[in-house]
């Protein structure tokens, strides 16, 4: 794996990095309640729809100045891309979306909890990062957080069905997986790229809805595509909200963050995506947190203080 160098973030990127950040989190939290909203329509449905809506949108914003980027992107580049759109958009969003439909969200949300914890441990490895063990305390913080956020969804699974569970909680894992690398990935190729950040992400925008392209034969085959005329304006709603206000603007604040901030502390970032899922899902069921989940809230903010003292002790 390439080595990069990390140097601790300066005041002058370390506020704006974290502000990109939490607009990511704010933004990317949407993307838990598509499933629940369009639940009618399949994982590979609402992917299709999505990034059908991010190409198409990328498409218009990126032409005119597609000679400029044509350009500047490298074989290697496009290369990164393609990969880059299928791990952290196309794959993530089909494990993401099957899991909340078959576990629900609490649980999704558990093991997605754990990103900042994969990305931080990957993150470490790069030269010059902060060392491990002087992230130990933050990554226990997280973790602990993490367990929270999911304990209900243990005692009280959001399915009956043992195999739909499972089957749930090996989703979820997909998604972790994928999203970790593309995290790592995205924030390496970010820093090889000469394009800036929007034009990038305009870029994984076309790759991404080409992808989807690709998915329609497979979706026309295997899912059910008779729904009533109601459920295809809310599956057009979700698909084009989802696709500006989450691929659009959340990807563009992310790489902005990426940029601005070193890997170890993109980690913890992510946090944020998953404390604004719950927020969401609270006012959508018209609820209040529970106890365990204030408490989830509180060992994950502490888990980002702690992380962002390690790096200023660095500076």
């Amino acid at each position: 794996m390439t080595q990069m160098t990390q140097t601790a973030p300066q005041p002058s990127t370390l506020v704006p990095g974290l502000l990109s950040g939490i607009g990511a989190g704010a933004l990317w939290g949407l993307v838990f309640l598509a499933p629940e909203i369009a639940g009618g329509f399949s994982p590979l449905q609402l992917t299709i729809g999505r990034y059908l809506c991010y190409g198409v949108t990328s498409a218009l914003l990126l032409a005119p100045r597609w000679q400029h980027v044509r350009a500047s992107l490298t074989r290697h580049d496009w290369l990164s891309l393609v990969w880059l759109a299928m791990a952290g958009n196309t794959l993530y969003f089909i494990f993401l979306s099957a899991a909340v439909q078959s576990a629900g969200v609490a649980t999704t949300s558990l093991v997605i909890g754990f990103l900042p914890v994969a990305v931080t441990i990957v993150g470490s490895r790069d030269h010059g990062a902060i060392p491990l063990r002087r992230l130990t305390p933050s990554l226990l913080l997280c973790v602990g957080g993490a367990v929270c956020i999911g304990w209900q969804a243990v005692v009280a699974p959001a399915s009956s069905n043992p195999v739909e569970q499972l089957t749930g909680l090996a989703c979820a894992i997909g998604a972790l997986v994928s999203w970790t690398a593309f995290a790592v990935g995205n924030t390496r190729a970010l820093a090889r790229t000469l394009v800036s950040v929007h034009e990038w992400n305009l870029s994984a925008g076309l790759v991404t809805g080409a992808q989807a392209l690709v998915l329609l034969p497979a979706s026309f085959l295997l899912d059910d595509w008779s729904h009533p005329a109601p459920q295809w304006l809310t599956f057009a709603a979700v698909s084009a909200g989802v696709a500006i206000f989450a691929s659009i603007l959340g990807n563009a604040l992310w790489n902005r963050m990426s940029r601005l901030l070193p890997l170890t502390l993109v980690g913890q970032m992510i946090l944020f995506e998953t404390l604004f899922a719950l927020l969401y899902g609270f006012l959508w069921e018209q609820r209040l947190p529970t106890a365990m989940e204030l408490i989830a809230f509180a060992l994950v903010v502490a888990s980002v203080a702690t992380c962002l003292a390690a790096h200023r002790a660095q500076r």
